[in-house]
Formats: structure tokens, C-alpha cells, sequence
């Protein structure tokens, strides 16, 4: 049983999964980033991998993209950043929460796409995200590779998604699906009103993936009305901003989760 089945068999509600973009604020920020969404409650952690043209990503993660682009941050780099980040070292805990890679096809098939996995898998990460990824080219060519490999990949559904496709996406998927909660990219408000009824319809469908949904979850009210009917939610834009507020990376996070969780 990998770490994202765990996590799902022991807590089936409320699991929080936050996006943080590696290599930001600073480019060897990312492992003192993830200690502290560990340590603050974080469930999952969606490290994002930062691309120049990252199609799904609204103008704050855009930004710290960038910004980690900047400081010299790649997918080699990452890589070295994370060896052995499951093991406490010098006082600190290891990371032992389940820890997704996020990104796009583009710098991971210039890294090469099976040595990606192959890497991903040596750390060990536990899955991956790429939203640009074809449903043909993962079932013909890539599903294969990822699986080797032992990762959970996530697709993506939206609310145009007809019942059809959520039914084959959640078929290929494991690990858990994303429910995007609009089609727009991260970081927009949404009603969340509309939301709940289109997760109540994830929810008749008696997927066998756990659905988090994304998108606009920014606060409180927010994840409280996305785990009305899914088994949790993921927060990426409205952390992004909080590092940027607040330049300590421990007191940004636990004041940040904090204000989700208590």
C-alpha cells in the first residue's frame, strides 16, 4: 500500500493537499517549505514544478513559477533537493506525508520521460500531476512507463467533463481525482454554491478514486464547502500569496493553516 492509499483508508474527509512551487521563495527553500506544511497539518503535498508556460496556472503561481525559474530552479535540481528528504536528519523530521509532483509535459520529456519516473520513484515521490498530458498518449505510451514505476497519476476533471470521461479519467487514475472547480485557471473565485452541486454529482457517481477539488479554495469557508462532498481539497494560490506576505516561511505557513484548519 503506497502513502496516498493510506492516507485515503485512514482519513476519508477533510484531507487538505497544498500546492507550493519548488524552489520558492528561494531556490533551497522547497524542503524547509514542505517541513513546515508537514508540521502545520498539511495531509498532501503538491510540489509544483515551475515552467515557463504553464497553461492551468493563474498569475500568483505563474509568478512564483517565474520567480523559482529565476533563481535556477529544474527538474535535475529538484531532484537533488530531495534526496533523502524522507529521513530525519540534523534534529528535523523526514517528510513522511504523501508528496506529488506537479508540472507539464514540455521540461519532463526534455528531462526524458522514463528517467523522470525512474528519479521521481528513487526519492520516493508517490505520484505525479501533468495536466497537459493526453488521455491517448497516457493509455498508448506514458501509463505504462508511470506505472513501472510504481507512481499514482491524477487526472483532471472539470464541470463540462461529461459522465462519460469522468468515468473513463477516474478508471485510468489512481491515487485520487482532481475535481477542477471551474475551467478557468487557479486562483479565480468561484461560487461555491455551483461547486457543491457539481461535486454532488461527482459524488452519484460512485467513482472509486477519492475526488480533492481544486481551484479557488482560498480560506476556511471555502474548504469547509468543498469537503461538503468531496473527500477534501486542494489550496495552492492563496498559500503562494501568504509566503509572499509574510517572508518567514514557518510563521507564513502555520498562521496559513491555521486559519484553514482550526
Amino acid at each position: 500500500m503506497n502513502r496516498i492509499e493510506e492516507l485515503f483508508q485512514r482519513k476519508s474527509d477533510r484531507v487538505l493537499n497544498v500546492y507550493c512551487t519548488a524552489g520558492y521563495p528561494e531556490l533551497n527553500s522547497t524542503i524547509e517549505v514542505m517541513r513546515a506544511l508537514q508540521e502545520n497539518g498539511a495531509d498532501i503535498i503538491e510540489l509544483g514544478m515551475p515552467y515557463s508556460d504553464p497553461l492551468a496556472d493563474g498569475p500568483v503561481i505563474q509568478a512564483s513559477g517565474s520567480a523559482a525559474l529565476a533563481n535556477g530552479m529544474t527538474i535535475s535540481t529538484l531532484f537533488d533537493q530531495l534526496r533523502g528528504f524522507r529521513k530525519s536528519a540534523a534534529g528535523k523530521t523526514g517528510i513522511y506525508v504523501p508528496v506529488i509532483l506537479m508540472g507539464y509535459m514540455n521540461p519532463v520529456l526534455q528531462y526524458g520521460f522514463e528517467k523522470f519516473c525512474q528519479h521521481a520513484a528513487d526519492i520516493p515521490v508517490d505520484g505525479i500531476i501533468l495536466p497537459d498530458l493526453p488521455e491517448y498518449e497516457f493509455e498508448t505510451e506514458y501509463g505504462a512507463i508511470i506505472q513501472r514505476y510504481g507512481l499514482d497519476f491524477i487526472f483532471l476533471v472539470t464541470p463540462e467533463t461529461s459522465e462519460e470521461r469522468v468515468r473513463k479519467l477516474d478508471s485510468l487514475s489512481t491515487g485520487f481525482l482532481y475535481a477542477v472547480s471551474s475551467s478557468s485557471t487557479t486562483g479565480r473565485d468561484k461560487n461555491m454554491q455551483d461547486v457543491t452541486g457539481y461535486l454532488q454529482r461527482l459524488k452519484s457517481y460512485q467513482l472509486k478514486n477519492p475526488v480533492l477539488v481544486g481551484f479557488g479554495i482560498k480560506d476556511r469557508e471555502t474548504f469547509d464547502s468543498a469537503c461538503i462532498a468531496a473527500n477534501g481539497a486542494i489550496i495552492g494560490t492563496a498559500y503562494i500569496k501568504a509566503l509572499q506576505d509574510q517572508p518567514d516561511v514557518q510563521t507564513a505557513t502555520a498562521s496559513f493553516l491555521k486559519s484553514i484548519l482550526s
